[in-house]
């Protein structure tokens, strides 16, 4: 019983029909043997009425009676993937002619005798017919449609005995429209193209996953199914292998004949590998970002600490402040601790300069004399400073060799607005 992981997967096809197959799956675990049984049933997307109005209903049954039933008859569901969309991805708001069919419901009894409506009386409703709301483009799902789409499983086909809706006498009457839409199986059964799925493994119990009851014999009150031919039949004192594992599935494939049987496993196996994908790619690592802003605008972004390098600091920048590295437009080349901030050029703001480059607002640098350059007072000799200094500020003075700010006379070094 033990898998060999050298042997790729086999499958052997035992007998097919209209509406099943019957295969045998080898050399695969136990779990993507379940996981295609699951899929088949579960994740294969078809065509099932999802909406029902009623116009007139004098039977026995309620309304949700027969809204459930219409909605359990199964439809033509071929090549479902291309012909058709979800109602959630079209652009309609909504029904049209690209994510839904329109079939209606229109029988009467005017003779004395019991009439039974069934699927026979359904009928699909063609564009430009009565029923359609709204005229909307053709999309590639009309063209890929075959000619029956949308319509029940076996309309007009005497092999094929029809589904039972209900029953009705002289004088009643039932007329409804139908919206039939895309779905899967996990939203609700009637989108199942399955009507059952199984597979059997180990028919002799030689992995003894089952424990049977008896009275006398296990033999006699267990008698063993037509699998067991397939497999050797285990000797009485064989010892048990714990390692063993099961090597082949025996599948029995039902379909209500939405879709054909070989449609529903291929489309199985393309479902289950396309989940094994997109399960694959989320377990990847995220690639690093990309820089936004593109080219080398990576490199001039500032550090953590809110300093610029040297070679991407621009000439002049900030409020008055000419070619400062540091601080709030600290003096060039000092650190912004000592360098004044604010709108020093040479010197200023709201530190002071150990170099004599000058202080704001009337600071001192050091003595507690006058600094070459201040803040709210004036000196002709500064360099730069702040508001109404020599050469700087709102005013203009001389020298005007580093003047700065707002209509500064020298394009060489001006900064601040209306340069």
């Amino acid at each position: 019983m033990q898998v060999n992981d050298l042997l790729e997967p086999n499958v052997r096809i035992r007998e097919l029909k209209k509406d099943r197959v019957n295969f045998v799956l080898e050399n695969v675990d136990i779990s993507f043997a379940n996981s295609l049984r699951r899929v088949m049933m579960a994740d294969i997307p078809t065509v099932a009425i999802d909406m029902v109005e009623f116009d007139t209903n004098t039977t026995v049954l309620p309304d949700e009676f027969i809204a459930h039933r219409l909605g359990m008859i199964p439809l033509v569901s071929t090549n479902c993937d291309e012909a058709i969309r979800y109602s959630r991805d079209c652009t309609c708001l909504e029904s049209c002619q690209n994510c839904s069919i329109e079939l209606i419901l229109n029988v009467a009894c005017h003779e004395s005798r019991t009439m039974d409506i069934t699927s026979n009386h359904l009928d699909v409703v063609v564009r430009g017919g009565f029923g359609w709301r709204e005229e909307v483009d053709d999309g590639e799902e009309i063209a890929r449609r075959s000619e029956n789409f949308g319509h029940p499983v076996g309309k007009n086909d005497p092999s094929v005995q029809p589904v039972l809706i209900c029953k009705i006498r002289k004088g009643q009457e039932l007329r409804v429209r139908c919206i039939a839409k895309k779905g899967i199986a996990k939203e609700h059964a009637k989108w199942s193209p399955c009507s059952a799925v199984s597979f059997e493994y180990d028919p002799h119990n030689r992995l003894r996953h089952t424990t049977y009851w008896y009275e006398t014999d296990i033999k006699k009150e267990w008698p063993l199914s037509a699998n067991a031919a397939e497999e050797e039949a285990p000797l009485d004192d064989e010892p048990f292998d714990y390692n063993a594992k099961p090597q082949k599935f025996y599948f029995e494939v039902e379909t209500d004949g939405s879709l054909g049987p070989q449609e529903v496993v291929m489309k199985g196996l393309t479902e289950l590998q396309t989940k094994l994908a997109n399960l694959v790619l989320g377990l990847k690592t995220d690639p690093p970002e990309l820089d936004t802003l593109g080219g080398d605008a990576a490199t001039q972004l500032p550090p953590a600490n809110g300093t610029l390098p040297a070679q991407a600091a621009p000439r002049a920048t900030g409020w008055g402040q000419e070619a400062s590295p540091a601080g709030w437009g600290g003096a060039a080349g000092t650190p912004g601790s000592s360098a004044g901030g604010g709108g020093g050029g040479a010197g200023g703001g709201w530190g002071t300069s150990p170099t004599g480059g000058g202080t704001a607002w009337g600071g001192s640098s050091g003595s507690g004399a006058s600094p070459p350059a201040g803040g709210w007072g004036t000196n002709t000799a500064a360099p730069a400073g702040a508001w109404g200094a020599a050469g700087s500020g709102w005013g203009t003075g001389s020298p005007p060799r580093n003047n700065t700010g707002w209509s500064s006379p020298n394009p060489q070094t001006q900064s601040g607005w209306n340069v």
